[in-house]
């Protein structure tokens, strides 16, 4: 059964990722505009929450969010899938226009 809501892009931008206890710097493999892919990563269980700090391609600004894990990929391709939590309106805008320009991208490159 397919879970997926959004498309999603290959990315591949550096993540700060921290909990309360720990902190990482993981590269994302995909990104949609519901969430995040960490690539080559050890996943946390499934629901725990993160914080998230990450610039898209093309801008300057970094992004800071919330996520939680909704699905941890172990075994030989492990890493972690992250939907975001909790978006403020200027951050979802954002996220909003660069997929619009990736899918755009992605069906020029169908034609």
């Amino acid at each position: 059964m397919e879970r997926r809501r959004f498309i999603r892009v290959p990315v591949q931008v550096w993540v700060e990722q921290w909990t309360d206890q720990e902190m990482y710097l993981q590269q994302s493999a995909n990104f949609s505009r519901g969430g995040i892919f960490l690539e080559r990563t050890i996943p946390h269980p499934e629901g725990t929450l993160l914080n998230l700090r990450f610039t898209l391609p093309e801008d300057d600004r970094p992004i800071e969010c919330r996520g939680h894990i909704v699905y941890p990929k172990a075994g030989e391709d492990f890493g972690m899938g992250i939907q975001f939590y909790e978006l403020d309106d200027e951050t979802r805008q954002r996220i909003d226009e660069f997929m619009d320009q990736a899918e755009a991208s992605l069906g020029e490159g169908e034609a």
